[in-house]
C-alpha cells in the first residue's frame, strides 16, 4: 500500500509540472493601434515563434496604454513589446529584461495635421487642444509635448487611447493636430493616411523593446531570442517582420536604453512606489 501511495504522489507531481510547462506564454503588445489590427499583425508572429521555440506563445494586448502599463507592472505578460520609456520603468520593477529590438532603427515622434491644413510650424498650435495616445506614450506623446513645452507653446493634451484614434480624429478635423510615430502612421488605414501629413518630427531614440519577465525559463528565453534574430534570414520571418514595418531584429542589451534614461522622465514614477 505504501508503494502505491508513493507512486500516486510521484504521478501527481509529474502531472503538475507537465501542466505548468504546457501553459502558453503570453506576449503583450503595447496598444498603439486597435486590438483587432494588432491581433491581425501579431498573431501570425506568435504562431511562427511558437513553432521555433517549441512552446505556445499567445498574443495579448490591452484596451488602452494605462491598462497595458498596469498589466506589465503586475507581470501579466511573459514577453512584452513596450515603448522605450516603459522599458526603463518596467526593467526596474518587476524586472523585465530586453532581448531584442528593431534593427538599425531610431524611434521618432511625429505631429500630424490634416493634409489640407494651413499650419506650417509648431508655434501655430499655441492655444490648441491636441490629440495624443496616452500620457506615457513615449515618441507619440512624451517627446513632442516636451518640445512644445520647451518652446513655450501652450497646448491642451487630449488622450484618445491609441495612435489610430489620433490619426482618425485629426483626419476628421476634430483636432488640429496630434502625436504619433511614422510606423503606426504607415500602418493606419489608407483612407485615413491619405488625409494626413507630418508637420514635425522629433529627434531619434532607441526603439521599443522586446523584453521577457524575470521568471521566464532561461532556456525558453534563449530559444526565443534566437528565433527572433533568425527571422532576419528566414523568408517567412522576413515577411512577418515586413508586415509590422520592421526592417529586421537585433539583439538588445539593457544599456541600449540609456539615452532614454538620460531624459529623466518621471511620468510613471508613482507606479514604482
Amino acid at each position: 500500500m505504501e508503494n502505491i501511495i508513493k507512486r500516486l504522489l510521484i504521478c501527481c507531481v509529474i502531472g503538475f509540472f507537465s501542466t505548468a510547462q504546457a501553459q502558453p506564454l503570453v506576449l503583450g503588445i503595447v496598444p498603439q493601434q486597435s486590438a483587432k489590427k494588432l491581433a491581425r499583425l501579431w498573431t501570425p508572429i506568435c504562431t511562427y515563434l511558437s513553432e521555433k521555440v517549441g512552446h505556445e506563445i499567445r498574443f495579448s494586448t490591452a484596451s488602452d496604454i494605462p491598462t497595458f502599463e498596469k498589466r506589465v507592472l503586475e507581470g501579466q505578460y511573459d514577453i512584452a513589446y513596450m515603448n522605450p520609456y516603459h522599458y526603463t520603468v518596467f526593467h526596474e520593477q518587476p524586472g523585465y529584461q530586453a532581448i531584442a529590438k528593431q534593427k538599425n532603427k531610431k524611434i521618432k515622434g511625429i505631429i500630424v495635421v490634416p493634409k489640407d491644413s494651413q499650419l506650417t510650424s509648431l508655434d501655430e498650435l499655441d492655444g490648441s487642444t491636441l490629440a495624443f495616445p496616452a500620457p506615457a506614450a513615449f515618441a507619440a506623446s512624451v517627446l513632442p509635448r516636451a518640445k512644445i513645452a520647451q518652446d513655450g507653446i501652450k497646448i491642451t493634451p487630449q488622450y484618445v487611447s491609441s495612435h489610430d484614434s489620433v490619426y482618425l480624429t485629426v483626419s476628421r478635423n476634430l483636432f488640429p493636430a496630434g502625436g504619433g510615430i511614422q510606423r503606426t502612421l504607415n500602418n493606419t488605414s489608407p483612407a485615413v493616411n491619405k488625409k494626413l501629413r507630418v508637420l514635425w518630427t522629433t529627434p531619434g531614440y532607441t526603439p521599443h523593446a522586446i523584453a521577457t519577465h524575470p521568471d521566464l525559463d532561461i532556456i525558453i528565453k534563449n530559444k526565443l531570442q534566437k528565433a527572433l534574430i533568425e527571422m532576419n534570414k528566414d523568408p517567412e520571418g522576413q515577411a512577418l517582420l515586413k508586415s509590422i514595418n520592421f526592417n529586421g531584429i537585433e539583439i538588445a542589451k539593457d544599456k541600449d536604453w540609456d539615452d532614454v534614461r538620460d531624459l529623466n522622465i518621471t511620468l510613471l514614477e508613482h507606479l514604482l512606489k
